[in-house]
């Protein structure tokens, strides 16, 4: 085989491989997203009402990003208001 033949064949499969790297680059930049379902950065999770409002008095008023806060924080005996806090300071 001539050496301009090989140069041409290894040269036309060179282009097929960019080409075909190029559209698989543009497939993954058009495809859609995963949704942010993480808690702490969802704002949907932060404009609506607890689901425990109806059942838990205390619950009245929180969001639920809040409920899900105060769960973590009871689970950790943490304070829940400025007396406890107060309290466990003198001590």
């Amino acid at each position: 085989m001539k050496k301009s033949m090989m140069n041409t064949i290894v040269g036309s499969a060179l282009a097929a491989a960019a080409g075909i790297f190029v559209f698989k680059a543009y497939q993954n930049k058009t495809e859609p997203t995963a949704e942010d379902v993480d808690m702490h950065n969802s704002l949907e999770v932060d404009r609506k009402e607890s689901v425990e409002a109806d059942v838990d008095s205390a619950e009245k008023g929180l969001t639920q990003l809040d409920s899900a806060y105060r769960d973590e924080w009871q689970a950790n005996a943490f304070p829940q208001t400025h007396r406890e806090m107060e309290e466990l300071e003198k001590e």
